[in-house]
């Protein structure tokens, strides 16, 4: 079955993530599951998340999806910008609602090197250094 395409490519929001997603070491960009998924190896960013159950809600299609390290977790949860989406988050993703106040890029920034770090593969990691 093919998902319905679940973004808006002018999206100002989408384009501030995918700008700084894909100057990340490797990284493309490829739809699935209707989102645009940001990816080495593995996928280590979603934009956009569903509610479980409810494919139709759009409560959380302008948020990030990353996974981060596991003692990070509960801290980011604590804060009410943070959510467990639907399906990715059993494997310990959290969502980030970028509609909430004003999205604060420098976090979003760490938030994508935190998931990067641990789903790219290592040669891809270690040219994180080198980026100015």
């Amino acid at each position: 079955m093919k998902h319905p395409v679940r973004f808006r490519d002018d999206d100002p929001l989408l384009a501030r993530v995918r700008e700084r997603a894909l100057r990340l070491p490797g990284a493309t960009e490829k739809v699935s599951h209707g989102r645009p998924n940001f990816r080495t190896s593995k996928v280590f960013a979603i934009y956009g998340a569903t509610v479980k159950g409810d494919h139709h809600s759009t409560r959380w299609d302008r948020s990030l999806q990353i996974l981060p390290d596991a003692d990070e977790r509960a801290a980011l949860l604590d804060d009410e910008r943070f959510f467990e989406p639907a399906y990715t988050a059993a494997s310990g993703w959290v969502g980030l609602d970028l509609t909430i106040g004003t999205p604060d890029w420098s976090e979003v920034d760490e938030l994508l090197d935190m998931s990067f770090r641990r789903t790219a593969p290592a040669r891809l990691v270690a040219k994180l250094g080198t980026l100015s």
